[in-house]
């Protein structure tokens, strides 16, 4: 079985938008690879005029919660470097019986790879001139207004990207299941990494061919 990726946009973000711009993207990645009935409900972001779509499913809600917040202590010890996250899609395969018993293999069909740059706020020099003050807030509001239309703007490209790839490719999906597809989230880890990569992600991206940017 083929192993289809996507290797979406990079968005810089600080690290107070990383929560909502993965749940932004996981969601709308799961909302588009999810099969079996759900009851989808519409998300608005906390930091960007957008909305999103999430499956109802409290369980994954709180899958995807969990996972961000350990990401987000690793961006805390790593800060100001690219990195990504990875949503894989499996299915489980029985192996042939052997002496030790029967046993599972993952057959990954699909991953999905969110690229970020965190970058740490910009800060300004101080002041002591209530005028030069005034000018450094001026400035420095202009400045991130402006950063955050930019991120908006890549975000909802990447959710193009998104909804362009789940509509494209359909072909090396499986028998569609009474639940949501087998997946899991990966991200880097301090004491297992190779450029700050889980060792068996890493693995599994060396072992598939494919030129992935680490």
């Amino acid at each position: 079985m083929n192993c289809e990726t996507c290797q979406l946009k990079e968005l810089e973000v600080e690290p107070r938008e990383i929560k909502d711009v993965l749940r932004c993207v996981l969601h709308t990645i799961f909302f588009h690879r999810t099969l079996s009935l759900v009851r989808p409900k519409d998300v608005d972001c906390d930091f960007f005029e957008i909305t999103y779509v999430q499956c109802g499913l409290p369980e994954l809600e709180k899958e995807v919660d969990e996972k961000i917040d350990q990401f987000v202590v690793w961006v805390k010890k790593h800060p100001n470097r690219s990195t990504q996250v990875c949503l894989s899609f499996f299915d489980d395969k029985n192996k042939h019986p052997s002496w030790f018993g029967n046993k599972t293999e993952r057959i990954y069909w699909e991953q999905w790879f969110i690229n970020l740059h965190v970058i740490s706020p910009k800060r300004h020099g101080k002041s002591h001139s209530s005028k030069a003050l005034t000018n450094i807030g001026g400035q420095a509001l202009e400045e991130s207004s402006s950063r955050r239309a930019a991120l908006e703007s890549s975000i909802h490209e990447v959710l193009f990207q998104i909804i362009n790839f789940a509509n494209e490719k359909k072909d090396h999906i499986p028998a569609i299941p009474d639940r949501i597809f087998n997946h899991e989230i990966s991200i880097p880890i301090s004491s297992d990494s190779m450029f700050g990569w889980n060792t068996d992600v890493l693995r599994r991206v060396l072992n598939s061919g494919h030129p992935y940017s680490l």
